[in-house]
């Protein structure tokens, strides 16, 4: 674990807390995973095929956004006989996006 000290500010930074942090932002940072995390936000989880026929795109997209969330720990799966159903790791991801949301929404009344 790499820390570094920056004295003017008295921080310790665990810059490996840091890319792990930033792993998941930059998976999270797609409208279409964006889209996934939504859906499953709902509190069910969902197989492959319910997520591509939810959100109207090709099976092979799908499994391409879900192995990015899956790779950066922001989804869990679990295999049930064919077929893999997909979860959220924490609900708390979805507290980002809809602090991002309030932003946005904020900077549109300015």
């Amino acid at each position: 674990m790499q820390k570094i000290n920056l004295n003017m500010a008295n921080l310790d930074i665990n810059i490996d807390k840091l890319e792990l942090a930033a792993g998941k932002l930059r998976a999270i940072s797609h409208p279409m995973r964006i889209a996934i995390i939504e859906l499953l936000a709902q509190g069910k989880p969902l197989s492959v095929t319910e997520i591509y026929s939810s959100l109207h795109i090709e099976q092979a997209t799908a499994s391409h956004h879900l192995n990015i969330l899956k790779s950066k720990n922001v989804l869990i799966s679990r295999r049930d006989g064919k077929k893999i159903f997909y979860d959220l790791q924490s609900q708390s991801i979805t507290e980002i996006i809809e602090c991002i949301n309030r932003c946005n929404d904020a900077n549109q009344t300015i």
